[in-house]
């Protein structure tokens, strides 16, 4: 391995009893830190015996034996290196510093700090230096501006989907009410309406000038809006196709999808929601563009940003984020989009921040060649569809096209969701399954029941016709 120990690195033979002790201290740091189980202090790699094991009781130690609760500032990861397990436990730098062992309090026998490759203790005068620089405007702190009873249907439902048994100490466990007991402005977010609108807007051409949509993805928990955006992103980032050599065909999306799906999380979580300002999504002919407000996080540098040193403005929507499978591990977003694009895709103030994806330069080329190929080669095909089907075909929406030729029978309703890649139920069901139900192209296995937990789907002999001739007619345009 080619790292050192140094004041972000930390390497450990075995989990030991200084664990908590090493966490605390990269809290505490002005970066946070990465700490390595299954290497020794001359990176040479042994690996870790029973590492699932190892890493659950990594996870409830941190969990448990750490104040202020710290979910969401840390991520503990399974790595392979040399062929054997480490694993890789990722730190950032805390906000509400400092940080402390239970057991001892606040106090230099439970606040630590990193100092060079070591971990020494904070003396008074820095613990109540660090105290009272304290961030007190965390969502965390600031009541929830609703009044009225907070209900959480959605978000246990997401929770349920991925696993996880709803106990009474729900809310509690995630960090949903303040100190005095009420419930947060987290709470506020993740609650199943709200007064928070996240807009997507389109326009005809590549100024402000001509809104042609201007969409609303809000009112509602925002896991729920979220997989609603990333559904409509999934739309609007057409595919088109590349002919290669020896007349090969290669698809491409407008934006790398994967880049694309990490700016728009990225912007949802680290959004700074305090001055009651959202997300902007804005679709231009050549162009698409993210803006968060709040600029880079406090004690956050352009060149930590860049590398991909996480921390998170908001540790408890990060927590739920990740719960949800939304984020996978600390800092990896940035890497996805970096992958793909250069920094100067970023342009970053003191109050906000926007990521510009310009569209591959070959769509607009493929766009040109599809205007010249289309009359030709799609009048020779639809010549061949009936003209009762045209009709149907005219009736549908490109969602339920998109639905019809993809359509698998004998599917349940999350099966078919899955099968598009669809998050979000409700832009399923309105958009792509009951349309489709209503046209008669498709149809339930058990029409007597249809709240049934075993329901499944099937096309109608007209859907059987429809997908038929779609399918032609899409082969045919691509010969």
């Amino acid at each position: 391995m080619n790292k050192k120990e140094n004041s972000t690195t930390e390497f450990k033979e075995i989990l030991n009893d200084k664990l908590e002790r090493e966490v605390v201290a990269f809290l505490n740091s002005p970066k946070g830190g990465d700490i390595y189980i299954g290497i020794t202090d001359d990176a040479s790699i042994i690996g870790v015996e029973n590492p699932d094991n190892t890493q659950l009781q990594i996870v409830d130690r941190i969990k448990n034996n750490i104040s202020p609760n710290c979910l969401g500032f840390f991520d503990v990861i399974l790595e392979e290196i040399e062929d054997k397990h480490i694993i890789h436990i990722i730190v950032t730098r805390g906000t509400e510093k400092p940080y402390y062992l239970k057991k001892f309090g606040m106090s230099p026998k439970g606040c630590f700090v990193r100092l060079g490759s070591s971990v020494q203790p904070m003396t008074t005068d820095m613990i109540e230096k660090s105290y009272s620089s304290r961030v007190q405007n965390s969502l965390r702190n600031i009541n929830s501006p609703r009044y009225s009873k907070h209900s959480f249907a959605q978000l246990k439902i997401y929770y349920q989907e991925n696993g996880y048994s709803i106990s009474d100490n729900f809310l509690e466990n995630l960090d949903l009410y303040t100190e005095n007991g009420k419930l947060n402005y987290v709470a506020y977010l993740l609650a199943d309406t709200n007064s928070l609108s996240l807009k997507v807007a389109k326009y005809l051409g590549t100024d402000k000038q001509d809104l042609i949509e201007n969409e609303e993805y809000g009112y509602c928990s925002l896991i729920k809006a979220t997989e609603r955006i990333l559904d409509k992103l999934e739309i609007e980032n057409k595919t088109f196709a590349l002919i290669t050599g020896a007349a090969k065909r290669k698809e491409r999306r407008m934006i790398n999808n994967r880049a694309l799906r990490e700016a728009l999380i990225n912007a949802i979580v680290h959004n700074d929601y305090s001055k009651e300002v959202p997300p902007l999504v804005e679709i231009y002919s050549d162009r698409l563009t993210i803006t968060s407000y709040g600029g880079l996080v406090n004690g956050l540098s352009l060149e930590e940003f860049y590398s991909g040193r996480s921390m998170p403005r908001n540790r408890e929507l990060m927590r739920v984020f990740k719960d949800l499978d939304l984020v996978e591990q600390l800092g990896s977003g940035m890497h996805r989009i970096l992958d793909f694009y250069p920094k100067n895709i970023y342009k970053i103030t003191d109050n906000f921040l926007e990521i510009c994806f310009p569209y591959e330069k070959e769509y607009t080329d493929y766009l040109k060649s599809e205007k010249r190929q289309d009359n030709s080669k799609t009048h020779q095909v639809t010549h061949q569809v009936n003209a009762k089907t045209q009709q149907v075909t005219q009736q549908v929406t490109q969602q339920v096209k998109k639905l019809i030729v993809s359509f698998e029978n004998g599917l349940s309703s999350r099966g078919l969701r899955k099968l598009l890649a669809l998050k979000d139920r409700n832009t399923f069901r309105d958009g792509y399954l009951d349309p489709a139900i209503k046209l008669g192209l498709v149809e339930m296995t058990q029409p007597n029941s249809p709240n049934s937990p075993t329901q499944k789907y099937r096309l109608t002999d007209k859907g059987l016709k429809l997908q038929e001739e779609l399918r032609k007619l899409e082969e045919g345009i691509n010969e």
